[in-house]
């Protein structure tokens, strides 16, 4: 039912010119990094067609910088399928599990024999990094750190059984979807440094916030059958079913008005950054990369929106992945 569903997203939509390219090198990297083996597993994985939500949330992207985008989105969803299974219901272990990985965003190397998840992480993480501004390295550095840490919190989520309250759901939600991430990434994919003073104005936040709420929220309607059926708590639909004791529908409709209100939101805060940028002296270079940045965002939801309606990871999952198992082919993270 949830697949059915709708929201409007009133930003511009595109599709990098790169995306066949994307498509052979992507596969290539999650096999070299043994990411997904060969088999069912490669060929469920090619279903869910990541370097599509690449080209279609980094628009703009082409060569290494799209490649970036596209392994990104690979690595997110390889790791976060490991833990729906037994790791997902053991908080300590998913915990020290995590921790090996926010210990390589610090800078500590994977140890001899590492996993496939931290080998691949720590490739990206490096990408990520090389000429880098410092600044985005050290937002970066917080935002990955804050992605691993909350899958702990995810798993005793699962353990409650029911779903937490609004802030909490928001406090966990918006560190195990990453989608702050993707917003870093698209900034690094278009070339653009945005001056301090700009990133951390209210407008420029308040979108920031809007954005990321936005992308996670409808992926929790669509994803909805899948996560229920795997015992996710933290998702946005079972919430407000939960807090305002109302029907299915019912809820569905006012996780679509969340959307609506956070859509708004961003659009309200657009028509003041031109303000904004006078006001705090911006050159010309500075104010072409803070509305390149208000782009990247406007992208990124429509095009994760794009992606999220037509993959098979959401309209195929629980007849290729059943939920009395694991929900992934190959176990790639280590103990």
């Amino acid at each position: 039912m949830p697949q059915d569903i709708e929201f409007r997203l009133p930003f511009p939509s595109s599709v990098s010119r790169d995306l066949e390219g994307a498509r052979q090198r992507n596969l290539a990297w999650v096999r070299r990094m043994g990411l997904v083996r060969e088999g069912r597993s490669l060929q469920w994985f090619a279903s869910w067609d990541m370097p599509l939500l690449a080209a279609c949330g980094f628009p703009y992207a082409q060569g290494p910088a799209l490649d970036l985008c596209a392994d990104a989105m690979a690595f997110f969803f390889v790791f976060d399928d490991q833990f729906d299974g037994p790791l997902g219901q053991d908080p300590a272990r998913a915990a020290a599990v995590s921790q090996q990985l926010i210990d390589i965003v610090h800078g500590t190397a994977p140890a001899p024999g590492a996993d496939a998840c931290s080998v691949a992480f720590a490739d990206l993480w490096a990408r990520c990094t090389d000429g880098a501004h410092p600044g985005w390295v050290a937002r970066t550095a917080f935002e990955w750190e804050y992605y691993f840490a909350t899958q702990a919190h995810e798993a005793i989520g699962r353990l409650r059984g029911a779903p937490a309250d609004m802030e909490t759901y928001l406090q966990v939600r918006r560190g195990i979807a990453g989608t702050d991430l993707p917003l870093s990434l698209g900034e690094r994919a278009a070339g653009v440094t945005v001056p301090a003073s700009a990133l951390h104005s209210p407008q420029l936040r308040i979108m920031r916030q809007a954005a990321i709420d936005v992308t996670f929220m409808c992926n929790d309607v669509y994803s909805l059958e899948k996560e229920e059926a795997r015992g996710d708590m933290d998702n946005l639909v079972l919430v407000l079913e939960h807090a305002q004791t109302c029907t299915r529908d019912e809820a569905v409709t006012a996780a679509r008005s969340e959307v609506d209100q956070r859509v708004e939101r961003f659009r309200e805060q657009v028509r003041q950054v031109p303000a904004m940028c006078l006001q705090l002296g911006l050159t010309g270079p500075q104010r072409e990369a803070v509305t390149t940045y208000v782009e990247v965002m406007g992208f990124w939801m429509t095009g994760y929106h794009a992606w999220q309606t037509q993959t098979r990871r959401y309209t195929s999952a629980l007849r290729i992945l059943p939920h009395a198992g694991p929900g992934y082919f190959d176990e790639v993270l280590g103990a």
